[in-house]
This record gives C-alpha cells, structure tokens and sequence, in this order.
C-alpha cells in the first residue's frame, strides 16, 4: 500500500492525474470493514462474516474501528484484530462516546485511560485514535478541551474532529499543536471542503487524520456507488501534494455514506495517490491470507 507505484491514474475527465509524487507515508482504508452488503462487490461470494477482517487486509493497510465509539472493547477482542491481520496493518480507533458525549471532555480521565490501555493491546499494530466531537460541543466549551489536552499519552497519536466550523481558527490549531494533536479533517457536512483543503499544508501534529465521510446519510444500500465523487477526492489528492516534510504519516478513511461504496472510493484515491490498488477479482480464496 506504499506510495512508491508508477503513477498513472487519470482524472474523472480522463486527463492524466497532476498529483506529483510524495515521500509522506499514506495509508487509505475504509471506515469500518463488517458489512454483509460487501459480499459480492468486494469481498468473495460465499465469505464468512468471521473471515471479514482477514480478507479486506489483503488490499487495505488500515482501517477506521468504529465500535470503540459505543464501548470499550474486551482485550481478547482487540487481540483478536490484530492476529486476524498481516504485520504492518494499522487499526485507528475511535474513543468512546463516553469520553467525547456523555462527559464532554470533563471528569473523563478514569474512562479514558481504561481505553488507551485497552488500545495498546494491538502493540504496534495501534495507528491513531479520534475523538470525535459532538456538532454540539462548541468553542464555548473550549476550556474542556484545554484541561483535557495534557491528560493525553505523548507516546500515542491522537487527532480530534470537531463538527461545529467556529473551532477552525488560529488559537485552536496553535494548542492541538501545543499538545502534538491532530485535526482530524472530516469530508462531509458539518465544515465546508474549502475551510479544510487548506488545512493539509498546516498540520497541527506530525501526522494528518483524513475522514471522507459525505453528505448522503440517507444512502442504505453500500454495495455500490451511487454518489459520483471522484472530483472531490481529486482535490484531495492534489492537497496532500501540499503535506510539509515534518509530516511523517497520514491516515485516510472513507466512509460508505460518501459515495455509496467505500472501498471503491478508496481504492480510487490510492490510484490517484498512485499507489498499487488491488481488485475485488485478486481477493479469492487462491491469495495467501498474509
């Protein structure tokens, strides 16, 4: 999944893909990968729900976790990802809404350190972890996030998405910076595209957390894409040619809501990041697991 493939990828009008090459390590992965509707348009025809994981390792190098939002996990579960997958792959967890909802920052240090040490069972396999702000947490509750922010691990990565646009300003950047924490840069309804592209080129971390999450909630069926987006992530494609030097990973996950079928969005943006993409027609049973 590297960044070193021959480029070749063309634009949505067929124009050669002016993205130039990059010494940033990036990672694409979908948002979550336990979905039935996959069967078939990614996943191989008759694959177990159990043998889910495994299989879209064979052509993402990471994934967003999404049921560390609702509780934190049992360790043997966690284990259970990460021996489910090949060395190298990389799992971003969400925080518990406990954390990010229910205590909004305050009061929360208990329930936040049960849920690092609980992530740190993935040893190396550990990539980012979000917190995902409410579009209810707005800058009034800055002080939260301010009392918050050194309670945080200096040994892991953490990014933060906020969903009201009043916290994209110059002081807010300058204390995740502070901290080493990322803002995370989330596609979808709640800050405009043209408030975030930007923000690639000013990092607040040593690494970037991208969301493509779309504007489409009403989207049920995840078999297919129904949502032409390539244009957006096209522009992208063309931002992260902007990542500074003192950027040394990023992460990017998509959605299902943002076009209809993640894992063809993102196979797309590895194309245009000129990374090698690998086809549903390569994950048949013939493929080792590892």
């Amino acid at each position: 999944m590297g960044t070193g493939a021959p480029r070749g990828a063309l634009t949505s009008d067929g124009r050669a893909c002016p993205v130039p090459p990059m010494a940033t390590d990036i990672s694409i992965g979908t948002q979550g990968w336990n979905y039935d509707a996959w069967v078939g348009p990614f996943y191989p025809a008759g694959t177990r729900s159990i043998d889910y994981l495994s299989i879209y390792a064979r052509a993402f190098g990471t994934v967003e976790v999404d049921s560390t939002f609702y509780a934190v996990p049992p360790a043997k579960t966690v284990r259970g990802w990460a021996e489910r997958t090949p060395d190298g792959f990389t799992f971003a967890l969400k925080m518990p809404q406990e954390v990010t909802h229910e205590r909004r920052l305050r009061g929360a240090d208990s329930a936040a350190a049960l849920f690092f040490e609980r992530a740190r069972e993935l040893g190396d396999k550990l990539g980012p972890i979000l917190l995902q702000m409410g579009p209810d947490f707005t800058p009034a509750e800055l002080p939260a996030l301010r009392d918050f922010l050194p309670l945080l691990p200096v040994d892991l990565r953490l990014a933060i998405e906020f969903r009201h646009a009043d916290w994209i300003h110059d002081d807010v950047l300058t204390l995740l910076a502070e901290h080493n924490v990322a803002l995370a840069l989330s596609d979808g309804r709640w800050i405009r595209r043209e408030v975030l592209l930007p923000l690639v080129a000013r990092p607040t971390s040593n690494f970037i957390y991208l969301r493509w999450m779309g504007a489409n909630r009403d989207i049920v069926d995840y078999s297919r894409v129904q949502f032409d987006r390539r244009r957006d992530l096209e522009a992208w494609a063309l931002a992260l040619a902007t990542v500074p030097r003192s950027v040394t990973k990023v992460y990017g996950y998509v959605n299902n809501h943002f076009a209809g079928h993640s894992p063809d969005s993102a196979r797309h943006l590895q194309s245009l990041l000129g990374q090698r993409t690998v086809e549903p027609s390569e994950m048949g049973e013939q493929m080792s697991l590892f």
